[in-house]
């Protein structure tokens, strides 16, 4: 076979053909062999997986021969692990499952952070790790990558808090069952699960192992149908009597696939609709009756009053949490509100019901509940547009929201969006998604809400622009966070994407200034164009741009949407350090109270 990561035989290999890479000596195995690596491979691509991010060590590199082998499946190199794992939490995302393979120990506890950060964001991501020899285990031998200890437990202890389910392969006659039962735990509980298969047996046949194995099947979740029936009647009774009900769309939509079941129930009862931040993408926000962010003190404007004002809120799949709920300032009532999570139903103070799945129990209650249009009358007869921002002098310093307000203008339904932590979060949540975006023609907008980990936005740009091929992604980074990861802009040139990528260059660490402000906030500021035009190093389709005004910002963008719109565009936007979004200030402000709060009185 092809021994380049371009395409071998199977045309399936590797970045593009056109991309270059190191000469990976493969001794995989013929097609058709039912070997442990071949199984592994065919149930990947079985369930979604074409792509695998990965970075090689001596106890994964067998493994990774049967990747490369297997028909319809592409090993993606990565600069680090821990991008290798952003990647496949943007695969996810983008694809409905993400996987990656790193070594033993040093790859896995590298990785650790990325798997964490799926695992509070609610994604399938397979990690799986190349583990010793399974003759090592049960000895005293102390191995390298590991702290010294014939202990080979560790990397495992560290994932068991960050994955729903674990398996250890150390001999074939149950490697069959552990990987089918990790992969559909990952499918089912919408959560990572950690996969460590032993050194010496990828290439090992097993008469579990068949060259067409059986396909993976997952019995679907299902109500409990008369509590159901109980739950839909409880909340019909509860809503019908409100005055000026709402709806609010949580982050959970996505694990309940009940995004269109949610369209549903806007559709058949009328009510105003919101977003929580972390939802956006999720469901239209072209619908009439969509009045925004319901994001508390830094909501969209109007929004949080029609929400609060409310006398019955229903919140599908919502996550509470300090950000969220803006250092828990939220004006809501317990005894309005209605909290639908994926599996549970609770109506005001009580009654609540377990085993109702969200998507059956908002799709009944779309046929029962009376059309109710007040509260959105009310929203439009308070609404204003708007404003613009203000138009600047002829090469004036360019400001954020000029920049948010050319962004607007370049979105059409052949985008994504993904925002960096940071401010990027607030002027992107501000982006009017255009028809197309919501998650019913798959989702095109992503930010990392729960975990917040500055970095995560390359990686995850890297893993979404390769899942999601037939978009053009746009990226917008603060400057603090590409430091992190900036890395894997070398991968996305070998896998020759055309992604946009916004350096915001202000200096720091804004979020964090406006949270508490200190010296550690100002980074050592980079010649991030000159950067970017090194890794390009003249391989591959790469162009970039320094902007300091609005006249140059305007030519960079007709230039990525034009002449370079098949290649990789990286746009350095050069920001005064205390340019920041008026949410951010409000929400810094209380955040900072929240974390400042004193111990209780003991």
């Amino acid at each position: 076979m092809d021994t380049t990561m371009g395409p071998a035989a199977n045309g399936a290999v590797g970045c593009p053909a056109s991309a270059h890479g190191a000469p990976i000596m493969s001794a995989a195995p013929a097609a058709g062999e039912a070997s442990l690596g071949r199984h592994l491979a065919r149930r990947l691509v079985q369930v979604g997986v074409g792509d695998v991010f990965a970075v090689p060590g001596d106890f994964n590199l067998t493994l990774l021969d049967h990747l490369i082998a297997e028909p319809g499946l592409r090993l993606i190199g990565c600069c680090n692990e821990l991008n290798a794992g952003y990647a496949a939490d943007g695969y996810a995302r983008a694809r409905g499952v993400g996987a990656c393979a790193v070594t033993f120990t040093v790859g896995g506890l590298s990785v650790l952070n990325a798997i964490a950060g799926a695992y509070s964001e609610n994604l399938p991501v397979i990690c799986i790790a190349g583990g010793p020899n399974s003759n090592d285990y049960g000895t005293n031998r102390i191995l390298h990558h590991t702290i010294g200890v014939p202990d080979f437990s560790q990397e495992l202890r560290c994932f068991q808090t960050i994955t729903c389910y674990q398996a250890v392969v150390t001999n074939l006659d149950d490697a069959h069952e552990q990987i089918d039962t990790a992969i559909a735990t990952a499918l089912r509980e919408s959560k990572p699960v950690y996969i460590s298969i032993s050194c010496n047996l990828p290439g090992l046949l097993h008469p579990t192992f068949t060259p067409d194995p059986v396909p993976l099947y997952l019995a679907p979740k299902m109500s409990n149908k008369m509590g159901l029936e109980a739950a839909v009647e409880a909340t019909v009774q509860f809503l019908n009597k409100a005055v000026k009900p709402v709806l609010v769309a949580g982050p959970k939509l996505r694990v309940a696939k009940a995004a269109r079941a949610f369209g549903d129930l806007v559709d058949s009862s009328g009510y105003a609709y919101a977003i929580m931040p972390s939802a956006k993408g999720l469901v239209p926000e072209t619908h009439p009756h969509f009045i925004g962010t319901y994001w508390g003190a830094v909501s969209t404007a109007f929004c949080a009053e029609i929400v609060e004002s409310a006398d019955a809120y229903l919140f599908a799949g919502p996550i509470f949490n300090d950000y969220s709920s803006v250092g828990y300032s939220f004006l809501l009532k317990k005894d309005k509100a209605i909290i639908v999570q994926p599996d549970r139903v609770t109506v005001g103070n009580g009654p609540a019901f377990g085993c109702i799945m969200m998507k059956e129990y908002l799709s009944e209650l779309a046929k029962r509940v009376q059309k109710n249009t007040t509260a959105y009358e009310n929203y439009k007869r308070i609404f204003v547009p708007e404003g613009h921002p203000l138009k600047g002098e002829a090469n004036e310093a360019l400001r954020v929201n000029v920049l948010f307000k050319h962004i607007q203008n370049m979105l059409t339904s052949d985008n994504a969006v993904l925002a960096e932590t940071g401010d990027s979060w607030f002027n992107c949540q501000k982006l009017k998604l255009p028809e197309g975006c919501g998650l019913f023609a798959h989702c095109r907008y992503e930010f990392q809400m729960q975990y917040g980990s500055i970095g995560w936005s390359v990686g995850a740009l890297l893993g979404y622009a390769q899942g999601a091929n037939d978009k053009r992604v746009i990226a917008c980074i603060g400057d603090g966070s590409f430091q992190v990861t900036a890395q894997d802009v070398s991968t996305m040139l070998r896998c020759e994407q055309n992604s946009i990528i916004f350096l915001i260059n202000n200096g720091g660490y804004t979020i964090e200034v406006e949270i508490h402000d200190g010296p550690y906030n100002v980074i050592k500021n980079w010649n991030y164009t000159g950067l970017v035009d090194a890794i390009h190093n003249g391989e591959g389709k790469c162009w970039t741009a320094k902007v300091k005004c609005e006249e140059e910002l305007t030519a960079a963008i007709e230039t990525a949407l034009g002449e370079k719109k098949d290649s990789f565009c990286f746009i350095e936007v050069i920001a005064h350090k205390d340019d920041t979004s008026k949410e951010l200030l409000e929400w810094g402000s209380r955040v900072s109270a929240a974390n400042s709060r004193p111990p209780n009185p003991q």
